[in-house]
């Protein structure tokens, strides 16, 4: 997702260029559709191979915007020239081991274009891009008419625990909020989504785990507002310029992943100045603190009433 104003930014200000994207297989639903995209591959078992078939593409170019080792593997192997950005991890450790942040203040997706500059490839300050297939369109008038006049996409899932909302405090804030709410997230989060379903006072319909990527990014296009953690969803809402609530646990946007150019109307929550945040870059199952105050002392009616501003506002 974060990529994507790179690939629009080749294909449109390029003359002539062909772009070519390798990455995980997971990640090709989200990618299939892009008109900016000529060709996906999809890494396989036995890379070794697979890159020995890459170098009869005949590549000019790599723009690596991932930077690991695999990465540099593919880059010495094809042996043709890279261009890449900096990461900037040392400054994340020191951020999260010594609370003190030297982090530029830029968006990771800036960044990205700035391992496109030898290209001359401009900022076209469109945000990111999600295309939806036309058969992973989801009909919202197939729900129950409670969700035909507009709904909250709730999405409570996140990779790590300490990124996310614990389901007592959804729970409160969608009986706070009193409004329609489709619930989103993996399989993983189906039990949690139940739950949370079986407890709203409003009508809830738990979507986790029943909707592709793209099936879900449908029913976030057409919510009235989304209330997000940290998550790749988050950066599909802001593909398509939401009303974003996104919550924030103990990571934080100064790493550079906020969402890009969502509405302007949008709402980040976070407790800042604790003397513990951010204690990872990524996230942990449980708070290395035992108190989780990053996400517990985020005020549920606060999220509630923002919620229902945005819901309502045009």
């Amino acid at each position: 997702m974060l990529t994507t104003p790179v690939i629009r930014g080749l294909k449109n200000q390029v003359e002539h260029a062909e772009v070519h994207y390798f990455t995980k297989p997971e990640y090709k639903e989200i990618l299939e559709a892009n008109p900016y995209i000529d060709k996906i591959h999809t890494l396989q078992k036995d890379l070794g191979e697979q890159l020995n078939q890459l170098k009869y593409e005949f590549y000019d170019y790599i723009i690596d915007l991932h930077k690991n080792i695999r990465t540099k593997r593919v880059i010495s192997r094809l042996g043709i020239i890279d261009f890449t950005f900096d990461k900037l991890n040392w400054k994340k450790w020191y951020y999260v081991n010594f609370k003190v942040n030297k982090l530029p203040d830029k968006h990771i997706v800036d960044r990205y274009l700035e391992a496109v500059d030898v290209f001359d490839v401009q900022n076209d300050n469109q945000g990111l891009d999600f295309f939806i297939p036309s058969h992973s369109e989801v009909n919202i008038s197939d729900f129950p008419p409670e969700f035909l006049e507009g709904y909250v996409a709730f999405v409570i899932g996140a990779k790590h625990n300490t990124k996310k909302l614990p389901v007592s405090k959804i729970i409160s804030i969608t009986n706070k909020m009193q409004l329609p709410v489709i619930l989103l997230g993996g399989p993983e989060d189906y039990e949690n989504g139940e739950n949370i379903a079986a407890k709203c006072e409003a009508p809830a319909f738990n979507a986790c785990g029943k909707y592709s990527i793209n099936q879900s990014a449908s029913l976030v296009r057409q919510s009235n507002v989304v209330i997000t953690h940290d998550t790749g969803l988050m950066h599909i809402a802001a593909a398509f310029h939401k009303k974003i609530i996104s919550i924030w646990g103990n990571t934080v946007p100064e790493f550079g992943m906020y969402p890009y150019m969502p509405n302007p109307a949008s709402k980040i929550f976070e407790i800042r100045d604790l003397s513990c945040r951010p204690c990872s870059k990524l996230g942990y199952r449980k708070c290395p603190k035992k108190h989780f105050r990053c996400i517990l002392d985020i005020e549920d009616a606060e999220v509630a009433s923002k919620a229902a501003d945005l819901f309502y506002r045009q």
